[in-house]
């Protein structure tokens, strides 16, 4: 059983695992390399250069897995609400999970069939998005949404700014107080 699954590797998903696995959650990444950063040239990423979507997606995958998410290569296909949290069907297996994070991006068939809510989306060319409220939660108790499925600007630095936001939000939920990550030179 993972604390947190996170649905969706791209820039709010990987993230997000970053954060949630590096405060000692049991975190579990699954990519289904459908990005639509895979498709980008970024020359407005904080700290980041010039670089390709595709190489920016593998650097924030490695960093999530150097903190300790476990990383799975596929799409989930279904996911079920339990008693106890969440089970995520893929093709190659099925995961179970307290809580969820969805980050997928464009894709909300996933989300809709579990039952979460959909609002008019703002950004050009996002017709829908997941309503969400300001901490990430959706109405489903236990998913959380971060990034353009939860109706922020399609931009990576934006949407990666939005899956650290909802996961130190669901980790201070967790913890039953505020998380504070800060590291400091030594």
């Amino acid at each position: 059983m993972f604390d947190i699954a996170i649905i969706g590797a791209g820039a709010a998903g990987a993230s997000a695992a970053i954060f949630t696995a590096k405060a000692g959650k049991k975190t579990l990444l699954i990519d289904n390399d459908k990005s639509m950063t895979k498709r980008a040239w970024i020359e407005n990423h904080y700290g980041a250069g010039d670089i390709t979507g595709p190489d920016l997606v593998e650097r924030g995958k490695g960093q999530a897995v150097k903190q300790g998410a476990e990383l799975v290569q596929g799409e989930v296909t279904n996911l079920v609400k339990k008693e106890d949290g969440f089970l995520l069907e893929t093709e190659g297996g099925s995961y179970e999970a307290k809580h969820v994070i969805l980050a997928t991006g464009v894709a909300l068939g996933l989300a809709e069939k579990i039952g979460v809510k959909t609002k008019e989306g703002t950004e050009p060319r996002i017709k829908t998005v997941l309503d969400v409220d300001a901490s990430g939660k959706t109405n489903v108790d236990g998913v959380w949404a971060a990034g353009t499925c939860a109706g922020v600007s399609v931009h990576t630095i934006i949407t990666a700014g939005d899956g650290a936001k909802t996961a130190i939000n669901l980790i201070s939920e967790i913890n039953g107080e505020r998380y504070v990550d800060h590291d400091v030179l030594k």
